[in-house]
Formats: structure tokens, C-alpha cells, sequence
């Protein structure tokens, strides 16, 4: 049985933090409160992200039609998690999570051993291949209909740009027309908002990467792009009345809204079409 480490901190945990979730270890804690004293405005980006979550599946499910997720990266079960957002409009739609982080892998399939239409997986999301390639996989998703494969808040996770560039290619080959591809990731508003999170995150023990705008729509180059486009993730087709996150625990409550103020990093990301 994988060993779930409690000495390390792990973006997914973290993550679960910022969402409000319940799990986490110290480290994680910690590691978070280190982030918010360099980038108080973090906390604001990570809940923005999930928040485009919710967007991002609603339009893709309820204005799209599509019925096919595959989630790379998923990290933790929480609120409005991708299966519950597009079942909400397409009841028989199917969802494959992907992620290689042990907690991950037992919490989420605790959550979906009942779920038919869904499944996790345990992989490195970089094995673009074989995940495609998985009996899970192809049980679930029938790549001669339009899928959506969501890539999201895990661009800095990938700290090689051709890596990154390889798993798209991968799936835009793969996937039917009419299939979506989304993507998020920290980036950071210059080049010295950049090189001090990547040096914070290395020192928490993060495989991290924060990219600048233009690197990340260098990325994204000559792939078809869904209004608004390559945005701020808070600014994609906002909804104030969509569902709310859980509260955060009270050390993180003085950084709500901090963005308000300090915008030196923040989530960044587009949702893609395949004609």
C-alpha cells in the first residue's frame, strides 16, 4: 500500500486546505501559511480556480452537450467535484479522475465506489498514453464522441514546457472533434513574481512551476479558444450566483480577498475547442 506521507506537504492537500476541506495534515497547514505570507493573494487565487470549475463543467455539460470528462491532476474529493457539476445537467455523464497522490487515490475511490459512471485512476498524468490507453478509461469514455479533458490548476505542477506541450498533442490526437480541452495554472504577473514562487515553492519541497501570461499562451499556441479566451480564471464568464465554497479554517480567513489588493500571482487559464 502506497505510503501517504505526512512530513511533505502536497499541493493537493494544500489545495483541500484553501477549498475549505478537511483533508490535510499540519505540514500542509503550515506550508500554506508560508505561502500566504509571500502571496497573501494566493488563497484567492486557488478558490477562484474551483469556482472555474464549476463554470468551466456547466458550460461544457449544459451549453456543449458534452457527457465525457476526464479529469487529469483531480486531486482531492471536495465540493461541486466534476461528476456531481455535469451530472446536475447531463445525468448519465461519465467521469474518469487521474491523479497519483495516495490520498488522492483512497479518498476518491471511497467517494466513487458506488458510481458506476465514474472511476480514479493511478497514474502520472505526464503518461498521457497510457492513461488514454487504460481499461478504465476506455470503459468509461468512447473517443469517437467529443470529450473534455480538463487540465486544471496543474500546469505548475509540470515543470517542463515539452512535457506540457507532448500531453496536449497526445489528447488533441486522441479525441474526437468537438471535444474540449481546459487548462489552468499559477502564474505570476512578472518575471520577479514568478522566480520568487518558484524559489518558495522548491524550498516548501514542491515540484512547482509558475509561469508568466505570455509563457502560458505560448503553450497554448494554435489551439482554438472559447470566449473569453486566455484570462484570469476569476474573469471566465463570472457568475456571482453560482454555488459558494465552504468556509476556510480561521488562520486562513484573513487572506479572503486579498486579491482586492495584491495581484502578484493569480490562476490563468482557457478553455479550448477542437474544430
Amino acid at each position: 500500500m502506497p505510503v501517504i506521507r505526512q512530513d511533505v506537504p502536497t499541493s493537493a492537500r494544500m489545495y483541500d486546505y484553501c477549498l475549505g476541506g478537511k483533508d490535510h495534515f499540519a505540514v500542509d497547514r503550515e506550508a500554506m501559511q508560508v505561502v500566504s505570507s509571500h502571496f497573501p493573494e494566493g488563497l484567492d487565487a486557488a478558490r477562484n480556480n474551483r469556482l472555474f470549475l464549476y463554470r468551466v463543467v456547466r458550460y461544457l455539460a449544459r451549453d456543449a452537450g458534452i457527457r465525457q470528462f476526464l479529469d487529469m491532476g483531480s486531486g482531492l474529493p471536495t465540493q461541486a467535484n466534476v461528476h456531481q457539476v455535469a451530472q446536475q445537467f447531463q445525468p448519465d455523464a461519465s467521469v474518469v479522475y487521474v491523479d497519483n497522490d495516495p490520498i488522492v487515490l483512497a479518498y476518491g475511490r471511497a467517494l466513487l465506489a458506488e458510481d458506476q459512471s465514474t472511476t480514479v485512476i493511478a497514474a502520472d498524468m505526464a503518461e498521457t498514453e497510457l492513461i488514454l490507453a487504460d481499461p478504465e478509461t476506455q470503459r468509461l469514455i468512447d473517443f469517437s464522441e467529443p470529450v473534455a479533458v480538463l487540465f486544471l490548476s496543474i500546469g505548475h505542477s509540470i515543470v517542463d514546457d515539452e512535457i506540457l506541450r507532448s500531453m496536449f498533442r497526445t489528447v488533441w490526437d486522441a479525441v474526437a472533434p468537438g471535444s474540449f480541452l481546459v487548462f489552468s495554472q499559477m502564474c505570476g504577473i512578472d518575471r520577479a513574481a514568478v522566480e520568487e514562487g518558484n524559489e518558495m515553492s522548491r524550498g516548501l519541497g514542491l515540484v512547482w512551476r509558475n509561469r508568466t501570461p505570455d509563457e502560458v499562451a505560448e503553450l497554448l499556441r494554435g489551439m482554438d479558444l472559447v470566449e473569453p479566451g486566455l484570462v484570469e480564471v476569476v474573469d471566465w464568464r463570472s457568475d456571482p450566483n453560482q454555488p459558494p465554497l465552504a468556509q476556510v479554517d480561521e488562520p486562513l480567513r484573513p487572506f479572503l480577498g486579498a486579491a482586492a489588493k495584491n495581484r502578484r500571482v493569480m490562476e490563468y487559464g482557457a478553455v479550448l475547442r477542437k474544430p
